[in-house]
């Protein structure tokens, strides 16, 4: 028999590279959920449209499911967390509240959430698990999306003490990558300075902000690998851990190495008065070594040069605006 697995969000960019990876496998039966955007041709796997924040969808999906990886969610870039922060707030409590009911409900074995590092306050050190602290609100521009993370890492716990389903709950860093956002409204860091980089055509770009703060990206090859060590190892009702690089690079390093990996000569603009998080953080990985015997394998020069070279191959080129 094989196993049968829920993709959720599985035409995003962690959820679209999650399918890819795990399609060929011959022991997993795949079904991948989509939403607003179309789904393509992948073989082997079984795509079902469902709205998540829909009890009667989640409910359709679930069923009969033996894991759940849940890479469905409300994101985008820095620009809406600091003009419209309530937009990963609500759908994305209600969309994880109806799944871990369900997941309950159907006697799901499995379930897999993607958490992220924005609980975690800024600091010059890799931040360990335990180096969350409740009594700590995190961010002010995170605080929204912090703590709605934190609830549902906090219901996730709650579900495995009642004995149904055993979850891993991932604290990933920033993850890039080929699939991720190229739009220069919608983009994390990485992806809009590729895109500014990859479609000027005047020799400068803009960066929002002085290019101090620092963050610790992961190559998304490396965060599917992770997820493949975690459903096969894991024992444990609930198991909280971080994923991510291990070392932190600052905004103005990111770029100029973007710069230099696409082989171009820009000139590079700072923008203080464009909305900006000056923080600092990276993740302690260790606990993912000792569980799993994972660690990333792909520097951080090689995953931009394999950025470069999907996004060459799949991009059309378009000039860019600054944000």
């Amino acid at each position: 028999m094989k196993t049968k697995v829920l993709i959720c969000g599985a035409t995003g960019f962690i959820g679209r590279n999650l399918v890819q990876r795990l399609a060929g496998r011959e022991d997993l039966e795949i079904t991948a959920v989509h939403c607003a955007r179309p789904a393509w041709r992948e073989p082997g796997v079984t795509f079902v449209q469902a709205d998540l924040t829909r009890a009667d969808d989640v409910n359709r999906v679930v069923q009969g499911m033996d894991v759940i990886i849940q890479a469905a969610a409300t994101t985008s870039g820095a620009k809406d967390i600091v003009t419209q922060p309530h937009i990963h707030v609500t759908d994305n409590a209600v969309m994880n509240s109806l799944l871990l009911r369900a997941a309950h409900d159907h006697h799901v074995g499995r379930f897999v959430f993607f958490s992220c590092s924005v609980m975690y306050p800024s600091a010059d050190h890799a931040l360990k698990e335990s180096d969350y602290d409740p009594a700590t609100p995190p961010h002010p521009k995170y605080f929204g999306v912090g703590l709605t993370k934190v609830y549902i890492e906090n219901m996730c716990e709650f579900y495995a003490r009642l004995g149904r389903t055993r979850f891993t709950v991932i604290r990933h860093s920033n993850i890039y990558g080929p699939y991720d956002k190229y739009d220069l409204e919608r983009s994390h860091v990485f992806g809009a300075t590729v895109a500014k980089v990859m479609q000027d055509v005047s020799g400068r770009i803009t960066v929002w902000g002085a290019g101090r703060e620092a963050r610790d990206l992961l190559y998304v090859d490396d965060l599917t690998e992770f997820v493949e060590r975690a459903l096969a190892r894991q024992q444990t009702p609930y198991t909280l851990v971080n994923v991510g690089y291990g070392r932190a690079i600052s905004i103005r390093e990111l770029v100029e190495k973007i710069i230099a990996a696409a082989g171009k000569r820009i000139a590079i603009d700072f923008d203080l008065d464009k909305p900006n998080i000056d923080t600092r953080v990276f993740l302690d990985i260790r606990r993912a070594e000792e569980l799993y015997g994972w660690r990333p394998t792909t520097s951080l020069e090689s995953g931009i040069r394999k950025t470069l070279d999907w996004y060459r191959a799949q991009l059309p080129q378009q000039p860019a605006d600054s944000v």
